[in-house]
């Protein structure tokens, strides 16, 4: 279903949907009521449909006739398409073109799957501009903001998005904020404004035009461009978050609602303060306005409850009195660039007129005679449809209650298009938890449990980047350890064993992976997975996966502390358990294990190595945590963070543990002010300047894991391995979907995660590299390319300086 195709500008901003589509289609492959598939730029498709579907085309093209042939409509519907417009069905085609397959092809954008399905669409793109700049300029009031936009209108500016008061006071507690947002009074609207050019001396003019412009209009802080990206992207990440940020601070139970509508530009200030009069009249006083100024197009954000019939018809007269506003006093519209749905659908005719409507009418009845495609959705006879029905929001978890499913999390999930998205866990359990708490239809809830188990769970990865995107920072992750925690139960005397173990469960471990290696090496990579896979399939899939990068047992740790002739140069080195357990792969090239190799560079940096006390014995506690082994995770988190403190005199001296994610772990749970480094940074900050380094001549490609990502440290692993490589790959994934160990016992997840990952790297890369033990296993599984810890690039590349 096509409700509103997505289209972006440089700024990641929402510029048109459907609206943009309509311009930018350059074909598509439709999926008809009947059945039947068409292509529309394929020329052999279009001569089959031609034949096996004449009367649709000939009464397609009669409607485009009937409408053009009728100037004062034709009229009608040309000027309702100069400004921004989704509102029903887009009769911009039937005067717009001839053809009967374009017809059909700009009539089915918008269309919200009432006309056909859309399985692939074909763009026309334009290049993006490598130089940006971008401002946040506050006037006193909205009237000023709006003469801004007209002036703006002729100036080389790429977006201006109008925010007003309200706007600014939900976004104005954000990290990163401009802190004078707090100080603002009442009436301060602002205009986020972005200009783009080819190189900076071009952005340079541009930014001088478009200032010059504006110059007779009074500011609150004057006008101040940012070419400075992390400055720049937080600008447009706020607006971006402007609708969720409404969401979150929402009552428990409410629901948070969008509309647009678009007003002409040149009436744009009297139309907002007429649109903030009808919300402050009906008490939505939480509600916040913003949205594209050029195009007149406004967004308004507010929450609703919905679960008393005064509040639904509180909903109704304030929803009535804006469409009335909008079509009667400024012959707007409705629908900017959103979808019309069932919302919408009572005020079409109101906005198209009899005429015009009677035309939609045609339209859905020539694709879809018997009306099965999406009934209700655009025309509906029904005048009161946008009151029935209306989807609750509600409390299931404290985790997540605050989410409004705005989907902004879904394209970091490495489980989306898998099983379920952050989005849909979230929507799921609340379904989950609405039906067991009222008792209705259990046998629907105990087989969305039973499905849950799998699709979201166990195929959760739990690496919290739903958080990062978020913006409320929700953390579905949070949501799935709690479940694991609560299936648990009291039940963690094997955890506790395991955890009180350390030392004989790692040796365990070394020996198994040691004595997989042997017979590795003895039956080869083929035999072997045929017995692995075969044992794995006759026990369930219990017994996790093997592949042929995985490594052999490593050799046990001697704790013994190295010497540095500066006395202050010391570093606590705390290996993780897994890289205690875990050796060198098979496709490795005479490196040693990780643990020898980091002390050499350690040393090779001037440091001297400590180690903390009892180290064989310790564990950041994420191997427990992430299983929903809670207390245990906890202990071993502060047993480890005793040792550490000992260790390092209190804080005295830096820490590195050589696993990222271990070390995010050991952050979030460790406030006693230790020094606490992962590889990367640790290198970048301590041992670069104490090593001269040579590039390697080679490509090598580079994965930043999830947790360099959550510490936003992912650019500084291109900029390290950028040090010591001719030239870096960074190929664009979000998590691995090894998640620890899991990519053993559900390979699948690591398999989708990384299912696009070879296609990016360039033939001739041999290397890869990393900061997580598990994860390399499968980056070197799903790249054919061996991947270890970049501890091991720099180690090639750089000598100590005598």
């Amino acid at each position: 279903m096509i409700g509103g195709i997505a289209a972006n500008n440089a700024s990641g901003m929402c510029c048109g949907t459907a609206e943009n589509s309509y311009k930018t289609v350059a074909g598509m492959r439709i999926i008809l009521a009947d059945g039947t598939v068409l292509e529309t730029k394929d020329q052999e498709s279009r001569e089959s449909f031609r034949k096996s579907h004449l009367p649709l085309l000939s009464e397609i093209e009669q409607l485009a006739g009937k409408a053009k042939e009728d100037l004062p409509l034709a009229e009608r519907i040309r000027k309702k398409y100069k400004m921004k417009n989704t509102t029903g069905y887009s009769l911009n085609a039937l005067v717009d073109f001839s053809d009967p397959f374009d017809i059909i092809e700009h009539l089915l954008i918008g269309s919200e799957g009432t006309l056909g399905f859309i399985s692939e669409i074909t763009y026309k793109t334009v290049d993006e501009l490598p130089a940006r700049a971008s401002a946040l300029i506050i006037f006193p009031d909205i009237v000023n903001a709006c003469k801004a936009v007209s002036l703006l209108k002729s100036t080389p500016v790429q977006a201006v998005e109008l925010i007003d008061r309200a706007g600014l006071r939900s976004v104005e507690n954000e990290t990163g904020v401009p802190g004078y947002l707090k100080t603002l009074d009442g009436t301060s609207s602002a205009l986020l404004i972005e200009t783009a050019a080819e190189n900076k001396l071009s952005l340079k003019n541009k930014i001088e035009l478009i200032s010059g412009s504006i110059i007779s209009i009074p500011t609150l802080f004057g006008v101040e461009f940012t070419d400075i990206p992390a400055e720049y992207e937080l600008l447009w990440k706020i607006r971006k978050g402007l609708f969720p940020s409404v969401g979150a601070m929402r009552k428990t139970g409410t629901t948070v609602i969008i509309e647009d509508v678009a007003f002409p530009v040149e009436r744009l200030a009297e139309a907002t303060i007429d649109l903030q009069q009808i919300l402050g009249k009906y008490n939505y006083n939480e509600a916040v306005i913003f949205g594209h100024a050029l195009e007149g197009n406004l967004h308004f954000v507010f929450t609703q409850d919905f679960s008393s019939q005064a509040e639904v018809e509180r909903y109704g007269k304030m929803l009535a009195e804006v469409s009335d506003l909008v079509v009667k006093k400024y012959d707007g519209s409705l629908k900017a660039e959103h979808g019309t749905g069932r919302n919408m659908a009572p005020f079409v005719e109101l906005e198209w007129g009899e005429k015009a409507y009677q035309l939609m009418k045609e339209i859905k009845k020539i694709f879809d005679p018997d009306g099965i495609l999406n009934p209700g959705v655009i025309l509906n006879e029904d005048k009161d449809v946008h009151l029935k029905d209306l989807k609750p929001l509600p409390a299931a978890s404290e985790i997540i209650d605050k989410c409004t499913e705005c989907g902004f999390c879904e394209p970091t999930c490495v489980s989306a298009e898998m099983t379920l998205s952050p989005r849909q866990r979230i929507t799921v359990y609340r379904e989950i938890t609405s039906l067991i708490s009222s008792g209705k239809e259990p046998h629907m809830a105990a087989s969305l449990l039973k499905s849950y188990s799998y699709s979201g769970n166990e195929t959760c990865a739990t690496d919290s980047l739903c958080a990062v995107s978020c913006p409320v920072k929700i953390d579905t992750g949070k949501l799935i350890k709690s479940l694991r925690t609560e299936k648990i139960g009291n039940n963690q005397r094997t955890a506790m064993w395991i955890a009180d173990n350390m030392n004989s469960v790692t040796a365990v471990m070394r020996t198994t992976l040691s004595t997989v290696a042997f017979f590795h090496s003895i039956l080869g990579t083929t035999v072997m997975k045929t017995i692995s896979g075969g044992i794995r399939k006759i026990s369930f899939e219990s017994i996790p996966s093997w592949n042929e990068y995985m490594p052999e047992g490593s050799k046990k740790i001697k704790a013994i502390t190295s010497s540095s002739p500066e006395k202050n140069k010391k570093v606590v080195y705390f290996p993780s358990c897994i890289n205690r357990a875990m050796g060198v792969s098979r496709e490795y090239n005479n490196e040693k294990q990780l643990s020898e190799t980091m002390v050499h560079l350690i040393e090779k940096g001037g440091f001297e190595v400590i180690y903390p006390e009892n180290m064989n014995s310790l564990c950041c506690g994420m191997a427990f945590s992430s299983k929903g082994y809670t207390k245990v995770g906890e202990k071993k988190s502060k047993e480890l963070e005793i040792e550490l403190l000992k260790a390092s005199n209190n804080g005295q001296y830096p820490v590195l543990c050589d696993m990222s994610p271990c070390l995010y772990t050991m952050k979030e749970n460790m406030k006693s002010g230790l020094n606490l480094y992962e590889p990367v940074q640790f290198i970048l900050e301590y041992l670069a300047p104490n090593l001269s380094i040579t590039p390697v001549n080679e490509t090598v490609t580079v994965f930043p894991v999830c947790s360099m990502k959550k510490m936003g440290l992912d650019g500084r692993v291109s900029e390290l391995a950028r040090l010591c490589a001719r030239e870096v790959i960074v190929a664009d994934t979000n998590c691995c979907g090894f998640a620890g160990d899991r990519g053993f016992t559900y390979p699948e997840l690591n398999k989708h995660g990384l299912r696009n990952l070879k296609m990016q790297i360039p033939d001739g890369v041999k290397n890869g590299y990393s900061t997580s033990r598990t994860c390399e296993i499968g980056l070197s599984l799903h790249s054919g390319i061996s991947h270890k810890s970049i501890v091991y690039l720099v180690d090639r590349a750089s000598k100590k300086i005598i």
